[in-house]
């Protein structure tokens, strides 16, 4: 357990953390699925590994202190795991990629819409309001890159809500369930019931468990980083962010997976970076800012501050 009197930069950071390298995921996820693999498969694996490993740590069964807190681990793993995996990678079948990730950016919005509902825990001021659009209209910018093509596909573009709105929750209940449990708790307990919540859908889509794909060093060091670092290791800070600092404030980083991913397609895809683009990350990290410190505060010397 840290201090309670943490400076709030060592929270930034690992949120910040925690996005940067979700925004170089794609390369891995899309690398298994030239492999063969499944997006159910990726996700099936990876959270498998994960709990595994944090299982192995930190051995012994946890027991809740009543059903409630069992209930919300259960919509944890769902919201954050299971449910949010498969509304994500369905609508990319079902709609633009674009489409996907433009959506998808409207969870922190979604977050703070959430937590003002459920938690109370932040009165909806002008500056986060302005600054939440800014980052939003930034993260449109960013995803369409100077090509803009706008088309409507109902049941995918739902979905894709439905994932934003999914981890959304995820968020709330890590608020109410932070106070009661540690972090490597709540994070094994998401881990664990995403994965069960996961496993109905392999009655469709028959799990892939052939050792000639799954023991190919390309997917064995993928799932590696994907199960390890950017589940367990990534879960557990974010986890730790949304203590440190709560929902609202957390959930702003989502904004900046946007830019990164795009960074990651020029280095490591030769993508082209349109100037429209910049302008978008420019805009983004603006955004972000003035939503934490409202309009007054021009320095970031007040992100370190000690709280």
């Amino acid at each position: 357990m840290l201090p309670m009197k943490t400076n709030r930069g060592f929270y930034h950071a690992m949120a910040l953390v925690a996005v940067i390298i979700w925004g170089t995921t794609f390369v891995s996820t899309k690398t298994l699925l030239a492999e063969g693999l499944s997006p159910s498969d990726i996700m099936f694996y990876r959270f498998l590994l994960a709990y595994v490993v944090l299982w192995a740590y930190r051995p012994g069964l946890y027991l809740p202190r009543n059903l409630r807190d069992e209930g919300l681990f259960i919509l944890a793993g769902i919201s954050g795991g299971s449910l949010y995996f498969w509304t994500e990678n369905t609508a990319l079948d079902l709609t633009l990629a674009s489409n996907v990730a433009l959506l998808l950016a409207t969870a922190p919005i979604l977050t703070v819409l959430l937590s003002r509902l459920f938690l109370k825990e932040q009165r909806i001021h002008k500056a986060l309001i302005a600054g939440s659009l800014l980052a939003l209209i930034g993260a449109t910018c960013v995803i369409y890159n100077g090509q803009f093509i706008l088309q409507i596909h109902p049941l995918g573009d739902l979905l894709s809500i439905a994932a934003a709105l999914s981890w959304a929750v995820y968020n709330i209940c890590l608020k109410y369930l932070d106070g009661q449990y540690d972090t490597l708790t709540i994070t094994r307990k998401v881990f664990f019931y995403g994965v069960i919540t996961l496993l109905p859908v392999f009655a469709f889509h028959p799990l892939t468990h052939d050792p000639a794909i799954l023991f190919r060093p390309i997917v064995i060091g993928n799932l590696l980083f994907l199960g390890l670092i950017a589940s367990l290791f990534c879960f557990a800070v974010w986890n730790l962010a949304v203590k440190g600092l709560g929902t609202i404030t957390t959930s702003h980083y989502i904004y900046l997976i946007s830019p990164i991913a795009l960074g990651c397609s020029a280095w490591w895809l030769n993508e082209p970076i349109t100037g429209i683009a910049l302008c978008g990350a420019a805009m983004i990290l603006s955004g972000v800012y003035i939503a934490e410190k409202g309009w007054k505060h021009v320095s970031f010397k007040h992100l370190f501050v000690k709280s």
